[in-house]
């Protein structure tokens, strides 16, 4: 063999074992792809993904479907080729590894939190339902945020009575309270746990970024002779689909179907006072929904603008910013007419 030629194979070689290489080593990115999507008005296991006690409910028609993002798990990494497929597809988006799972978390911490949001996400949604519908309840804790003046003193479940010997009926109430004191004041909560009352005090804190905001470190939900349990099993977890529960809960509360038979998709996070908040992965949801057969997708209305370049053709985007207007909105669409907020430019 000349000099040459073992040049050229020696090259060849080490380019073969090059790409091997290349396709074997991760890179530090997380694909981000459409995923399924579960009609919140359906079955999910021969259960109804809502299921309703303590109060009347009525018939629905349509599809109302929460929407999900596949993204690659914690446990699995992509490779060089796999990154690339996923850059090239318009559906698809990749992040850095890092900012999706945060190196100081683990994989069972960051499916926790997923399940820890998922819980609070169906929480507020129940709460918001139920002031739209509306039923009677009293505030109670929904959640308690860990290390806050809260945590120790306040339990998700108690039911709150009074703050600052001021009686309250309604959500905002609870938070609006707590604002008429300083930072570093003490709060009272007359409450009841367990059926028995009892009054807690909490050292008010200031809100990170904003010294001046007092706070004690606690969600508001609702204590309801209602009751709302969502079957969706464990594979499903986040923020995102409270706006679609409580739209689902509102339907199933109220008479005459809110859908009219049509099939429509949606996400966002909500809060108790039904607030809808922005999510991530709007892009890859639109692609979901369309998928699967749905004409009309509500949109956040911070997330219109990537909304507007997901590439999906012949699906109505529906800008929202609150349960109320989500619920204006659906019911202009049944009865073709009123106004339908959009998504523009």
């Amino acid at each position: 063999m000349t000099r040459r030629t073992a040049t050229l194979v020696t090259s060849i070689v080490v380019l073969v074992i090059s790409l091997g290489l290349v396709t074997v080593f991760p890179v530090p990115f997380v694909s981000f792809s459409p995923g399924p999507v579960k009609n919140t008005l359906g079955q999910s296991k021969s259960k109804p993904v809502i299921e309703i006690t303590g109060h009347e409910t009525y018939p629905t028609t349509g599809e109302l479907d929460l929407t999900t993002v596949s993204v690659t798990s914690p446990d699995r990494d992509l490779t060089l080729p796999q990154a690339m497929r996923n850059w090239l597809d318009p559906h698809h988006d990749l992040f850095p590894r890092d900012i999706i799972y945060p190196p100081e978390q683990s994989a069972d911490e960051v499916e926790q939190q997923n399940t820890a949001e998922m819980t609070g996400s169906q929480d507020s949604a129940v709460a918001a339902a139920l002031q739209e519908v509306p039923v009677p309840f009293h505030p109670k804790v929904s959640t308690v945020s860990k290390g806050s003046p809260a945590d120790g003193k306040l339990k998700p479940g108690d039911v709150v009575l009074k703050v600052d010997g001021v009686a309250v009926s309604q959500v905002p109430q609870v938070g609006e309270l707590v604002r008429k004191n300083k930072v570093g004041e003490n709060v009272s909560f007359l409450i009841r746990r367990g059926g028995a009352e009892q009054t807690v005090v909490v050292k008010a804190a200031a809100t990170p970024g904003d010294a001046g905001r007092p706070m004690v470190g606690i969600t508001i939900g609702v204590d309801s002779a209602v009751k709302v349990s969502v079957n969706l099993g464990q594979d499903i977890g986040g923020p995102s689909a409270g706006t679609a529960f409580a739209l689902a809960i509102y339907d199933k509360l109220t008479p005459g179907p809110l859908l009219n038979g049509k099939h429509i998709a949606g996400t966002g996070t909500i809060d108790a006072l039904g607030q809808v908040g922005a999510i991530g992965g709007i892009q890859q949801k639109i692609a979901g929904a369309k998928a699967a057969g749905a004409t009309v997708f509500l949109v956040p209305e911070p997330n219109c603008a990537a909304a507007l370049h997901a590439g999906v053709k012949d699906i109505r985007l529906v800008k929202i910013t609150t349960l109320h207007e989500a619920i204006g909105a659906l019911k202009a669409l049944a009865s073709g007419t009123g106004d339908v907020p959009a998504c523009t430019p």
